[in-house]
Formats: structure tokens, sequence, C-alpha cells
């Protein structure tokens, strides 16, 4: 069944690059995948948006994600100018980069209708900054999302980014150590909500 998700983030992010490397990750499992951005500017700062679809079977439709299994948003800001969580299922996978909870982000309450055990923020700017010198947010996200949905696995991210930046010098190196840590972290966090939904389950 096709898997489809929306990227939300601004320009000089690496959106449309983030899309590009989670269907590459996805062909390095041996599963169709497809990707592209949304028609519109690009420029600095400017919103944009990038689409990936993932299935075990070939993908036919090209029309924009408005029903996503899952969001990746590159940059928070952006919950004031745009309806990120439009189409999103209730089933759905949510991963903000942002050191901020969803209570500070001021949507813990929309989020009461969705799975609170798909929903994480990740500090992927600060894990990009450390390790490669720069916050782009992209690459790491991406491990976040291998580990929150599991529909790629960290060694097929690893690889795509390896395929993009080269395997030779540091840009990947760097690169791929950044989304182990936010794929490590998302474990961790994962592992916690389990415990609290465990804590709080009704008594039979």
């Amino acid at each position: 069944m096709v898997f489809e998700v929306r990227i939300h983030g601004r320009g000089g992010q690496g959106v449309v690059t983030a899309a590009e490397l989670l269907a590459v990750a996805a062909f390095e499992e041996g599963r169709w995948a497809q990707a592209f951005p949304s028609f519109g500017s690009e420029r600095t700062g400017a919103p944009v948006v990038s689409y990936c679809r993932l299935d075990e079977r070939e993908i036919r439709t090209r029309e924009p994600v408005v029903t996503p299994d899952a969001l990746i948003v590159l940059d928070p800001t952006l919950m004031h100018q745009v309806d990120l969580f439009s189409g999103l299922s209730r089933e759905g996978f949510v991963l903000i980069n942002t050191t901020r909870t969803f209570g500070d982000l001021g949507i813990g309450t929309l989020f009461e209708q969705f799975r609170r055990d798909r929903l994480l923020t990740v500090p992927a700017s600060e894990m990009a900054q450390r390790h490669t010198g720069r916050p782009l947010p992209n690459a790491v996200l991406l491990g976040g999302f291998a580990a929150l949905t599991a529909e790629v696995s960290i060694g097929a991210v690893a690889q795509a980014i390896k395929d993009r930046f080269g395997t030779e010098g540091s840009v990947a190196e760097h690169n791929v150590a950044a989304a182990g840590e936010a794929y490590a972290y998302v474990r961790h966090e994962m592992s916690g909500h389990q415990w609290e939904l465990m804590l709080n389950a009704p008594a039979d």
C-alpha cells in the first residue's frame, strides 16, 4: 500500500533534497518511490513543499500529496503561515524540527485527535550544526523518520546520503552521523511514549 509523505520547510533548508533522499532510500531497499516538489517560489526563506510516495509496486499517480500518512516539518514557524496538517490521517506520523514541545508550540490541543506515540519533535537543526557545522535539518530528519515510521531503515537512509554526497569526504560522513543521532533520539523518545501509554492504559 502506498505511503505518502509531505515535507514542509523554507527555501534553503533542503526540502526538495529531503524528498529525493527518502525516495533513494526506498529504492535501496527494492521499493518503488517518487519524489517531486510543489510548483512555486523556492527562493531562500519562502515556504516550500515537496512530496514523496513509497510503495511495493509501481506508482502511477503524479498528483500532490493531499492526505499524507506522514508530515516532516523542517521549520515550525510555518505553522503561522501554512495549514501544515491539512489532510493528515488520524493515524498519521508527524516529525517537527524544533527544540520545543507541541504544547510550547501552541498545538497540543490540535493533536489530541491524533496518536500521541506518532507525534514527535526533534532538535534536528542543533544536531546538524553539531555534526556538519551547518543547521540544515533535512538529512537529519530522515534518520528520525526511519525510526518513527519504519518505512525505510537507517541503513538505507545512510546509503542515500552517501549516494548524494559521495562516500569520500566529511560531508556524507557527518550527515550520516547526524541522521544516526536523530534515529537514536526518536527511538529513545518512542520507548518513553510506549511506557507512558502502558502506565495510562485502563485496567482490565
